[in-house]
């Protein structure tokens, strides 16, 4: 279905692998287009529980392809206005997914590769995975993806590195809130599979309203209405069917409707 991306199921587990290894998995306009597509159709396919996201071949994504970049310095300020536009597009996409999403990350992890990591709900990365806002070295600025790395890294940290553009060793993304997880490159699939299984435990619509909550809570100070919200949406969720079924189970003592069966 998609020129750029291989598309993996298993169970209630998605994997799409960016499929541009000869460029390191640098974006272009087709890959950009390719994952927009792809979130969108996982996202609204009920079958899809978890969506893990990773890259063939040597890195999990460089950032922009030059010839891309290239191109779009020699365009006018309109069309680059529409380019990034696209890709802003594409990290909300993945960002707002209702679905839990992992970034697999190993080698380079770059520009728009970081904010592929930095938009996903969980980062696990290998220990030689390297990451970098290495834009302003190109005489731009990591804006699409600046919404997210800062989320991930903190405003502080973002001052360094965007204009430092230095090159983040795995230990360091872990110590920044960047990375969960890091692990040895043979360690990597079995700590996703790990987190994978504690993820298809939870209940689906809590799962989603869950990401709803962190957006709705996050750097809003705590007043009247922050906390009638909150109580609101517990309450709405208490007496749905999910929640009714998740309590049966636990007392009960047994697995939750929504657990795959083994």
């Amino acid at each position: 279905m998609y020129e750029t991306l291989e598309i993996q199921r298993e169970g209630g587990v998605a994997t799409i692998w960016m499929n541009r290894p000869d460029v390191h998995n640098a974006f272009n306009a087709q890959l950009i287009a390719d994952l927009t597509a792809a979130c969108r159709a996982l996202d609204a396919d009920a079958t899809v529980r978890v969506v893990v996201l990773g890259g063939r071949g040597k890195s999990f994504s460089a950032g922009a392809d030059l010839n891309w970049m290239k191109a779009a310095g020699e365009a006018s300020e309109a069309d680059n206005f529409a380019d990034a536009m696209r890709l802003a597009g594409m990290l909300r996409t993945l960002s707002e997914m209702s679905k839990p999403t992992i970034a697999r990350v190993h080698g380079a992890a770059l520009g728009g590769g970081m904010g592929l990591a930095s938009a996903c709900d969980i980062c696990i990365a290998t220990e030689r995975a390297v990451f970098a806002t290495s834009e302003v070295k190109f005489g731009i600025i990591p804006s699409a993806i600046s919404p997210y790395v800062i989320r991930a890294i903190g405003e502080r940290q973002a001052y360094r590195y965007f204009q430092s553009a230095e090159r983040i060793q795995a230990a360091r993304a872990a110590e920044l809130g960047l990375a969960h997880e890091v692990v040895g490159a043979d360690a990597l699939d079995a700590k996703v599979q790990e987190v994978v299984a504690a993820l298809l435990e939870g209940g689906p619509k809590s799962q989603a309203a869950a990401k709803q909550l962190i957006r709705a809570v996050a750097n809003h100070p705590v007043n009247d209405a922050l906390v009638e919200d909150t109580a609101r949406r517990i309450a709405a969720l208490r007496v749905t069917p999910e929640a009714r079924e998740g309590l049966d189970a636990f007392l009960a003592k047994r697995p939750a409707a929504w657990v795959p069966k083994d």
